[in-house]
């Protein structure tokens, strides 16, 4: 993953996450590189200091005490009512989609991004597929142009199931 800063010619600088550098001039050919703010297409590459990671694994865990919630001084109870029948039955229609949609999707577990830009960049046939993907490989895969969605419910690896 690689974070460039990026100006258009009415001068909005903003960030750009790409996969590599020859995926930014990939979308930048194609004219898929706009600017967020004006959304014209005269995209440069604007100067940029070097980020330099800390020392050691301290990085990680600065990321992790940064992602973790505020602890909240309200709390809020959970309800032992039983769920409106409305909310269950838009659970139900969800639930039943899902499970239409992943009828003839193929699991490909940890290699759902891999196999997403292999069949969006023309080096594998397209097929329906399922798998994970981190919140950033997934980030990664809409910068590219390539159309992905969460899933409303878990999946279960077919491996792990009974």
């Amino acid at each position: 993953m690689i974070v460039f800063d990026l100006t258009c010619d009415h001068g909005h600088r903003f960030e750009g996450w790409f996969g590599s550098t020859a995926d930014y001039d990939n979308q930048q050919t194609r004219g898929l590189v706009t600017c967020p703010q004006c959304g014209s297409a005269q995209i440069a590459k604007a100067p940029m200091a070097p980020a330099v990671p800390a020392k050691g694994n301290s990085r990680s865990d600065m990321l992790v005490e940064a992602m973790a919630p505020e602890p909240s001084e309200e709390l809020h109870p959970v309800s032992s009512q039983p769920m409106p029948p409305e909310v269950q039955k838009a659970l139900t229609a969800l639930a039943q989609a899902q499970e239409k949609a992943l009828k003839n999707s193929i699991w490909v577990g940890d290699k759902f991004a891999e196999q997403s830009r292999a069949m969006h960049y023309g080096e594998a046939d397209e097929a329906p597929i399922h798998g994970r993907a981190s919140a950033e490989e997934a980030k990664s895969l809409i910068d590219e142009g390539i159309a992905v969605a969460p899933l409303p419910f878990p999946v279960s690896p077919p491996e792990e199931l009974n």
